[in-house]
């Protein structure tokens, strides 16, 4: 990166943010990512979530088996954390959901049908950067109630909330009070104004807990959590589509994306539907297999290693 005065930097930071959040195009400093690595290696980050651990961890094995040189660096916090860090070559690869990258750069993207966000994701990204081919595995943001509660409130639906939102605590992952599609969403579409918002997991075992325990009455999770019908909870239906289509998609600075990474990784997310995403999360979530291993043993059986 060039060095530029501390002010200057501060100002043009300032402007890139307003323009990216209003999905315009960003100031070309802010399309500026590290370049390649000298030695050849590949950055694999993740977000901080099981999925997206274990996503990063097929990448990078898949890499690895065409004699890619692969690092990795897991967990690294939410998208508005891990996408800086790629965008200035921290990072070099990372596993993506269509519709929430869109609207992270365009607030009102269309991201009603698959195609749609993937177009609009493509769009907003910035030009040092591309998206592969995505998986047929979709994974959405849920609005999840224990069955009592379901059962109690008569709640199948998101909207049945607007009836006694109003008496619940939501318990989502920090960044869902801001985000477009989180608590301003729920707010817009469907008139849910609730109790209190605590912050809690990106889907993971505080959030089941709290649901559990009554800490919270409405939680939000992800589609293929494990822990949904391990647990017997219930998932409201979303008519008005506000988390829209989430495919998973390999996110690559441009510079690393060769053709033979991007062949390799092409190929593994063919390999990749919701059900097998699914069976793969739950040894990591409730099993506690190691993601590592879990990845490992699944491009073996497909002949990816």
């Amino acid at each position: 990166m060039k060095r530029i005065p501390l002010l200057v930097t501060a100002a043009l930071t300032t402007v890139a943010l307003a323009l990216a959040g209003c999905g315009l195009n960003r100031d070309p400093l802010a399309e500026e990512t590290g370049a390649a690595r000298d030695d050849g290696t590949i950055m694999v980050g993740s977000a901080n979530f099981p999925e997206n651990v274990l996503l990063a961890e097929l990448y990078a094995g898949a890499l690895r088996a065409k004699g890619v040189n692969v690092s990795t660096r897991l967990s690294i916090g939410s998208r508005e954390v891990y996408l800086e860090a790629l965008r200035d070559g921290s990072i070099d690869l990372i596993p993506e959901y269509t519709g929430n990258l869109a609207r992270y750069y365009d607030q009102q993207a269309d991201i009603s049908t698959p195609q749609a966000a993937l177009a609009a994701a493509a769009r907003g990204i910035p030009r040092s950067m591309e998206l592969l081919t995505p998986a047929p595995a979709e994974d959405k943001d849920a609005v999840v109630v224990t069955r009592a509660t379901a059962t109690r409130y008569s709640l199948s639906s998101i909207p049945d909330l607007a009836r006694v939102s109003g008496q619940f605590v939501l318990g989502a992952p920090p960044e869902f009070k801001e985000r477009v599609d989180g608590l301003p969403g729920l707010r817009r579409v469907y008139g849910l104004t609730f109790r209190e918002f605590r912050a809690l997991d990106a889907g993971g075992p505080l959030s089941v807990q709290a649901l559990k325990n009554g800490q919270v009455q409405v939680a939000n999770l992800f589609t293929t959590d494990p822990q949904i019908p391990a647990n017997d909870l219930v998932v409201l239906t979303d008519p008005e589509r506000l988390f829209g289509a989430q495919q998973i998609v390999p996110l690559i600075a441009t510079a690393s994306a060769s053709d033979e990474v991007r062949a390799a990784l092409n190929e593994l997310s063919a390999r990749i539907d919701t059900a097998t995403l699914t069976g793969l999360v739950g040894k990591v979530a409730l099993e506690n297999q190691d993601a590592a291993a879990v990845a490992r043993d699944w491009l073996g059986s497909q002949g990816l290693s």
